[in-house]
């Protein structure tokens, strides 16, 4: 186990430096490029260090494989970073949040349903093409990730037209990116009607903030 722990841990900061600051809050952050880096060298380090036949030829397994599996690792975390920071540079100012998963490097984009839609419709707002041919924009020239775009409502109404509704908002946003030339089969729509809400339906406020759609963007797999 301390082989593994050393040699995942000198492949990672060989490969990258640990932190960079946070461009919108100026504050330290880890970036994703050197988590993937560590977390791609301490699975190439297991698999190095299964593969010998003595403990000489395990250490050395297990650097190589840390060192190879490390850069596959940075090279993902690089990749989201830099497309996290390319739809911040885009997308500011316009009401959409740009959120990315500290663990996974999953990034999501909400998009509050007052400016994106009409009250009940699923009629994507003239005044909103701008936002999603931005997106649309960064989502082409990151062309390696998988897309899930997710309609959500309040809980008022009947369950199975929030639904039916939630189900038409997310369509029409894939089909709206795919008309961008995001190709379709990096795309996935689903309905979640009142399910999963951020807010408290009993509050207008809450039931704001269900009232949404996620584009949720997901790193590529390494091959």
């Amino acid at each position: 186990m301390r082989l593994l722990i050393v040699a995942a841990v000198c492949a990672a900061v060989a490969l990258t430096g640990c932190t960079t600051p946070d461009p919108y809050t100026g504050q330290s952050r880890v970036s994703k490029t050197a988590e993937g880096a560590g977390i791609g060298a301490l699975a190439g380090a297991a698999i190095g260090a299964a593969s010998g036949g003595n403990a000489k030829v395990r250490r050395e397994r297990a650097l190589a494989g840390a060192a190879l599996f490390g850069a596959a690792g940075a090279g993902v975390g690089a990749y989201m970073d830099n497309q996290d920071k390319k739809l911040r540079e885009r997308l500011q100012g316009v009401g959409v949040s740009v959120n990315k998963d500290p663990n996974t490097g999953i990034i999501t984009l909400v998009m509050p349903g007052n400016i994106t839609f009409p009250t009940g419709q699923s009629s994507i707002k003239a005044d909103f093409y701008p936002v999603l041919n931005a997106v649309g924009d960064v989502l082409k020239e990151y062309n390696k990730t998988s897309i899930t775009v997710g309609g959500f409502t309040d809980s008022v109404g009947k369950p199975d037209a929030n639904l039916r509704l939630s189900q038409d908002r997310a369509n029409a946003v894939s089909a709206y990116l795919q008309s961008r030339g995001v190709d379709a089969g990096r795309l996935t729509a689903i309905g979640n009607g009142a399910n999963n809400p951020v807010g408290d339906n009993s509050t207008d406020a809450g039931r704001a903030q269900n009232r949404r759609v996620e584009v949720t963007i997901n790193p590529p797999q390494q091959s």
